[in-house]
């Protein structure tokens, strides 16, 4: 039995139309993924790190545990706060801040 080369041709072509078809496909469907999940966690980062690094004493701050506090001191890694109901100071790593309650009108640009 004898293959017919045309029919061959049409087989390998067909083949590699698919091939990149299906690579095109995985392309689109990583796009998407990277503009749904990635981009948006890697800007919500650096919105937290600039919240972090614009700290400053007098600061009404919400840690990550859930304490509320006032910072009183800044440290390079730490930060000291004064919790709101005790009074009592306490030292949270800065990664440990959730969010700074306090608005500024006028964030210095370093």
């Amino acid at each position: 039995m004898q293959i017919n080369p045309i029919l061959l041709a049409a087989a390998n072509g067909s083949n590699s139309m698919s091939l990149i078809v299906m690579i095109l496909i995985y392309a689109v469907i990583f796009g998407a993924l990277y503009f749904i999940l990635i981009r948006p966690q890697k800007k919500k980062q650096k919105e937290e790190k600039k919240m972090r690094e614009n700290l400053q004493v007098g600061d009404e701050i919400v840690t990550i545990g859930g304490i509320y506090g006032r910072v009183i001191s800044l440290k390079e890694d730490t930060i000291v706060i004064e919790s709101q109901s005790d009074h009592s100071k306490l030292t949270i790593a800065r990664w440990a801040l959730q969010s700074n309650l306090t608005v500024h009108d006028d964030v210095p640009s370093k």
